[in-house]
């Protein structure tokens, strides 16, 4: 099982720093390049860059509680959850599938 891990390319475990602007404070974000490869699908399917979707998450994060999160922290585990929810393109597949009614061929007449 390690060597599934072990193994594996080396890019998705380095780590990258990005500066941001949140709330007009400059801020440094330090994440593996995996985590910010599905921040950017994330920010792709809500038509938003990812330092637009990070700057929204924040404040809604800060909304909700009383105490400031680790942001970088927080990014990490909202990728966990994005990954493990279903995909939807997978639901929409599995929605067409069960409207999809097979309807046999017409047959041909039979001549006697």
């Amino acid at each position: 099982m390690c060597s599934v891990y072990v193994d594996a390319d080396p890019i998705p475990y380095e780590a990258r720093t990005r500066s941001l602007r949140i709330n007009n404070v400059l801020t440094t974000i330090r994440l593996e390049n995996l985590f910010w490869d599905v921040l950017a699908e994330i920010a792709g399917r809500e038509n938003k860059t990812t330092n637009q979707m990070i700057s929204t998450l924040h404040r809604e994060l800060l909304a909700r509680r009383e105490d400031s999160p680790n942001l970088t922290s927080s990014l990490r585990v909202c990728c966990l959850r994005y990954l493990s929810l279903p995909r939807l393109d997978d639901v929409a597949h599995k929605h067409a599938a069960l409207r999809t009614v097979i309807v046999p061929a017409p047959r041909e007449p039979t001549r006697h």
